[in-house]
């Protein structure tokens, strides 16, 4: 189960599914490129001395597939990238497995490692993907994070997770 937009040179992807990285080099990949560049987001163990016992990604599809393809079309633009991937876990995510991966390809290495920062940076700061990290132990609720590194979280509306057969229903609408 997928969601997709693509543009030229540009995909984008929201999936309940495992990321496959193979696949998204693929897609970036060109003749008229000499560099391929991919980060991998993963969910760590730990958050500020906290047990994590997985994190839990929920979305509003249609605004974040939009979000997604604009960041991939800017970067490739001001990178003049051959090409630019970016797909983003929902749902459950366990510990040590991808929640976000990028992939840029350009003809040199520089514009490549440049343009795949810019492209993570403005995916945590614009995307319409929301963050809760999940806490081992009954001790601890999970909390709403914004979704880039060291920022303030927030408790989230209701009570416990979210939960991965009402993400599978509200997804499946999209």
């Amino acid at each position: 189960m997928e969601a997709s937009q693509s543009g030229e040179g540009c995909y984008v992807a929201l999936t309940l599914a495992h990321l496959d990285i193979p696949s998204l080099m693929d897609r970036v990949r060109s003749p008229e490129a000499g560099a391929i560049v991919i980060f991998a987001g993963t969910t760590r163990n730990s958050f500020a001395s906290l047990p994590v016992s997985h994190l839990s990604y929920t979305s509003y599809p249609p605004l974040a597939l939009r979000s997604m393809l604009a960041i991939c079309e800017e970067v490739r633009n001001r990178h003049a990238l051959k090409g630019v991937a970016m797909a983003h876990r929902l749902g459950d995510v366990p510990i040590g497995e991808e929640s976000i991966v990028i992939a840029v390809s350009a003809a040199h290495r520089g514009a490549a490692w440049r343009a795949g920062e810019e492209a993570l940076e403005a995916a945590k700061a614009r995307v319409e993907v929301w963050k809760r990290e999940e806490f081992e132990g009954e001790e601890v609720e999970g909390v709403w994070r914004a979704n880039r590194d060291g920022g303030p979280g927030g408790r989230g509306r209701g009570q416990g997770r979210v939960g991965t057969q009402r993400q599978r229903q509200r997804f499946e609408r999209w």
